[in-house]
């Protein structure tokens, strides 16, 4: 199975590799097709993708450290989802004990760098990929590498698309979420509102208005209560037991001595 994913990770790049190679064929071919013209030049914008920012990698400084190969226009970094950062921030606060005020810096996951020739734009991506971000050795960024790409036939009204649609897309999964958020809520409410009802119709113990609704028969023991607790109950009660228990000695001598049972007797 994983030799199958490799094998399509695989064609999958070397696919868009031909790609690419076809789009700087198509775009030499332009430009010596207007240098056999003989006509002038005309200078085309490039755009550089950053795949990789390091924490602290601002706009000014890949500005200066790209400025000394080639005029550099627009830059735009994308920063990191609300959610990572709010992860960090508490990271960061739980690590310090939050004795003092946390310092945390907002970082950037990629970026665009516009250049003012196509050509310079190929070039520093070629030249300067997998190469150190800092020459200097106590560059902060000296131990991270490059990591760019020429991205051919894109113009940066293509990003400004692209980041409008991203927006788009997330404020409506965001109204997704809310809407979702709301109908169980309402739903929790109407359940609970359905359940008060419920009780109050058919009565609760607990509830100071409500009462249970049976009738239960009485046992035993409480009839026997009951008689007892009638004028001269209990004076009956012992009588029917000395009754009870005098009967029931005559029939055990009657069987003992062989005489005829108290009921068959003839007075």
């Amino acid at each position: 199975m994983e030799a199958e994913e490799s094998e399509k990770g695989a064609a999958e790049q070397e696919l868009l590799e031909g790609r690419d190679r076809e789009l700087e064929a198509e775009e030499e071919q332009e430009e010596s097709e207007e240098a056999a013209g003989g006509a002038k030049k005309r200078v085309v914008p490039g755009i550089v993708y950053l795949g990789h920012i390091p924490p602290r990698f601002r706009p000014l400084h890949v500005r200066n450290l790209l400025s000394a190969y080639g005029e550099v226009g627009r830059v735009f970094f994308q920063p990191e989802d609300g959610f990572v950062r709010r992860k960090k921030k508490a990271a960061v606060v739980s690590a310090t004990g939050g004795k003092k005020r946390a310092k945390y810096s907002k970082d950037y996951t990629e970026g665009w760098v516009e250049f003012r020739d196509k050509r310079v734009a190929k070039r520093v991506a070629a030249s300067l990929h997998n190469t150190p971000m800092g020459a200097r050795r106590r560059s902060p960024f000296r131990y991270d590498l490059w990591s760019l790409k020429y991205l051919h036939r894109f113009t940066w009204s293509h990003l400004s698309e692209h980041l409008a649609f991203e927006r788009q897309v997330r404020r409506q999964r965001l109204r997704a979420e809310v809407a979702q958020a709301k109908r169980e809520t309402d739903f929790y409410l109407r359940n609970v509102e359905r359940g008060q009802h419920f009780l109050a119709a058919d009565g609760d113990s607990t509830r100071p208005n409500g009462s249970w609704a049976f009738a239960q028969r009485p046992t035993e023991q409480e009839l026997r209560a009951r008689k007892a607790a009638r004028p001269g109950g209990r004076e009956r009660a012992r009588l029917a037991n000395a009754q009870d228990q005098a009967r029931s000695n005559r029939g055990l001598l009657a069987k003992i001595f062989g005489a005829p049972p108290p009921s068959e007797s003839v007075e």
